[in-house]
């Protein structure tokens, strides 16, 4: 896609990291308890993502349009500006995080339609359905699964 760079997040990506997360959320998923404040989420992204996870940017000109974080065989994150969606973007980001990976898994919440259908077009498959109780906003959730096809 011209104008996105793909990249490894950074320290200095956090603040831009943190805003998405809290805007992307809000703006897909304005069902949710907001339940951290932007410090909370900002100390979330310093102190547990970054140095748990693989982050990638994605880089448009001087802004950071979206970010995906894979842990492991996980996808914990991926979220985009508001205004970046439906322009591949996210289908960028995730290729970069299925690259040389055989299977991963994700969560998404049962009411995120847009993000079901965008994982389900990209090869995943839901495999558990759960009532929400394990997750910090108690609200139904899916798991997810995608295997490199043979």
């Amino acid at each position: 896609m011209v104008g996105i760079a793909i990249r490894p997040a950074t320290a200095e990506d956090a603040a831009a990291i943190a805003h998405l997360l809290r805007v992307s959320r809000h703006a897909a998923m304005p069902w949710l308890p907001d339940l951290h404040t932007p410090e909370e989420d900002l100390a979330f992204v310093t102190g547990y993502v970054l140095p748990r996870s693989e982050v990638w940017v994605a880089q448009e000109a001087d802004a950071v349009v979206g970010f995906i974080a894979r842990r492991d065989d996980w996808i914990d994150h991926l979220y985009l500006a508001p205004d970046r969606r439906g322009l591949g973007i996210g289908g960028l980001l995730l290729r970069h995080a299925m690259d040389g990976r055989d299977a991963l898994m994700l969560w998404a919440f049962q009411r995120n339609a847009p993000a079901r259908r965008f994982y389900e077009r990209h090869g995943f498959r839901a495999v558990e359905f759960t009532d929400g109780e394990g997750n910090d906003e108690k609200e139904p959730d899916v798991r997810y699964a995608w295997r490199r096809p043979a």
